[in-house]
């Protein structure tokens, strides 16, 4: 863990509940379950800090299984599309106008959370995964 609170479990729960199901089951499909859990609260909650009892094999297990519900929901959608759902109140003005531009947010802020797991990797043990020598 971080000094801020940062940790890899917490990771792990943000991008199965902030990413994938935000992006895909909320913004995407607009699952009541999924909107009623995001509407009126402030960016930023909870999620980043595993709850009483979260292991890394539960948290993985919940990113995967939020990633097969995130494929279903895309599987019926075109690149074009717009979203189903958005919250005003949490991003301003900003508003993804297809599934397109979800998908790439997604990537994009997945791997900048892959490289923050790989260079808390090299923090602990001093591995790098890749090293470009001039």
């Amino acid at each position: 863990m971080l000094p801020s609170g940062w940790s890899c479990l917490g990771l792990l729960r943000h991008l199965a509940l902030d990413v994938e199901r935000f992006w895909f089951r909320g913004v995407l499909a607009a699952d009541p379950g999924v909107v009623a859990s995001v509407t009126g609260t402030r960016a930023g909650d909870d999620a980043w800090h595993p709850a009483p009892g979260d292991t890394g094999e539960g948290l993985r297990a919940l990113y995967r299984a939020e990633a097969e519900r995130a494929d279903a929901v895309l599987d019926g959608l075109s690149a074009a599309q717009p979203p189903a759902w958005w919250p005003r109140e949490l991003f301003g003005s900003y508003r993804p106008r297809s599934v397109r531009e979800v998908l790439v947010h997604v990537l994009t802020e997945t791997a900048c959370h892959a490289g923050h797991a790989d260079a808390v990797r090299e923090l602990l043990d001093g591995r790098q995964w890749l090293v470009l020598d001039g």
